[in-house]
């Protein structure tokens, strides 16, 4: 890479666009949430159908990433960045203007489709851009960043808009900032052609084995809370998911031209990373959701509140993801900092199964939302990191897109398991004649109890399994490359 001041300086503004770009993806994640019960009543939603606002983004978003990130190798990744944030600030748009049930529900699937079009590459193309080891990890810190604190401001914005606007605002707020990342994209972040359709043929039998294993997968796991995990519906999806999926890793296998190369799983620190975040999404989640819970349904936050209430967390994060983790990534290595993490962020789980229903916020909250942004602040970077330590430049692409899977995956299963134990837990205190508050805040007790469990599970997986070096660097390119002296 070059050193060009001016060179670095686009690559660094390059980078922001695909931050700016993954910002507005997670975001509306979170976003929606905050309006769900506003549109229950302007749509006309029933209980059970009001799930699909979110499952029919959730769905394709999660089941795409994968074969998006492959094509994205093949098609060049700037190419699938742009077409994945122009169908989502389209479909945004639709979003905004719905005025029934199907076409919100249609408008959100479109909106899933572009998401994991445009955040599938995004990882893969800033390895690629920032080639330097102490540069690749400021980088990667950033992006880090954005993607796991976006959840909270999605919760900010989301309680701001529905409360002084409407909700239809929370698609419109879309419409600028997509516009403005697809073209500044196309000015700032550099194309790089992709290996080609006519020399890598797709394999077309394998992405469809491994689309609809995965988004039958997340149509089983979102609808287990409903339906109960031992229900012949979920274990039927269950069941079809696990053969297509098998399927897929047979014929991977087997083909010429593999639309996941499995050397990839070779590395115990790809397969590693891969297996941690799944536990440390559980504790995550389990933060964000119960915490919004609590703070709204018993200490009875308005929606901007609740916002403002996790906005501790996200200023640690990105204090800690951008400044932090780097250094202490050189100095102790990817593994020592990521147990570091996960081991803050099971002590701020477990903090919050001491909150009362006349709990204060200094007091029984923000412990533990620093504890948290601390804690996902230093394992998020090293994670995404070792996760693309094997990737090449033929396959950036779809180390990037597995590693968003087990994210979507994960924090689907995690979400979904923990709501189902809560629930349990709340109609066991009910019956047993406890009032309805009490009965609510013990099950959110249990699922921090059992996200916390999960996290230390993770970190033992880091101690055991990850194998890095304090000065290792995730590798770009198949073939020798110099030193550059890019900066982030």
């Amino acid at each position: 890479m070059s050193t060009h001041p001016h060179t670095e300086r686009r690559d660094l503004l390059a980078l922001y666009v695909l931050c700016l770009g993954m910002l507005m993806i997670v975001l509306d994640s979170t976003i929606v949430n905050t309006a769900l019960p506003v549109l229950k009543d302007d749509l006309d939603f029933s209980d059970s159908t009001l799930t699909w606002v979110l499952n029919a983004y959730l769905i394709p978003f999660g089941g795409l990433l994968m074969l998006s990130g492959r094509i994205g190798d093949l098609i060049g990744q700037r190419r699938m960045f742009l077409w994945g944030m122009s169908l989502f600030t389209l479909a945004s748009l639709l979003c905004g203007l719905a005025q029934s049930q199907e076409v919100l529900i249609a408008a959100r699937f479109l909106q899933g489709v572009g998401g994991a079009l445009g955040s599938s590459v995004i990882l893969g193309m800033i390895i690629t851009m920032f080639q330097e080891p102490r540069a690749q990890g400021k980088a990667i810190g950033v992006y880090a960043f954005v993607a796991t604190a976006g959840g909270s401001l999605g919760l900010l914005l989301g309680g701001l808009l529905t409360d002084v606007l409407s909700w239809h605002w929370i698609f419109f707020v879309n419409l600028p900032v997509g516009v403005a990342t697809v073209l500044l994209a196309t000015r700032l972040v550099p194309h790089r052609p992709g290996l080609g359709l006519r020399d890598h043929r797709v394999d077309v039998t394998g992405g469809v084995l491994l689309t609809a294993g995965l988004m039958i997968a997340v149509y089983a796991i979102v609808g287990a809370e409903r339906e109960g995990w031992g229900s012949s519906s979920t274990l039927g999806f269950g069941a079809v998911a696990l053969v297509l999926v098998a399927g897929f890793v047979l014929r991977q296998a087997r083909t010429a031209h593999p639309l996941v190369p499995l050397r990839i799983f070779r590395s115990r620190d790809v397969t590693g990373a891969n297996l941690i975040v799944l536990g440390l999404l559980a504790g995550v989640f389990a933060v964000f959701f119960f915490g919004a819970r609590y703070t709204g349904e018993i200490l009875g936050y308005s929606p901007f509140a609740i916002g403002l209430a996790f906005l501790p967390l996200t200023v640690v994060n990105g204090t800690v993801s951008t400044k932090l983790a780097q250094p202490a990534k050189e100095r102790f290595g990817a593994r020592v900092a990521l147990i570091g993490g996960l081991l803050c962020v099971a002590a701020g789980a477990l903090l919050l199964t001491q909150t009362p229903v006349d709990g204060s916020y200094v007091a029984n909250l923000m412990p533990a939302m620093l504890l948290v942004g601390f804690g996902a602040g230093m394992s998020f970077p090293s994670i995404m990191g070792l996760a693309m330590s094997s990737s090449t430049a033929q396959d950036s692409g779809v180390a990037s897109g597995l590693i968003n899977t087990s994210q979507q995956i994960g924090g689907a299963v995690a979400l979904s398991v923990l709501a189902t134990f809560a629930a349990d837990r709340t109609a066991s205190e009910l019956a047993g004649s406890a009032n309805a508050t009490d009965a609510l805040n013990s099950g959110f007790h249990v699922a921090y109890v059992i996200a916390a469990g999960i996290v230390l599970a993770a970190a033992l997986v880091a101690a055991f399994v990850v194998q890095d070096e304090p000065d290792a660097a995730p590798a770009t390119d198949a073939r020798p490359r110099k030193k550059a002296h890019s900066h982030a």
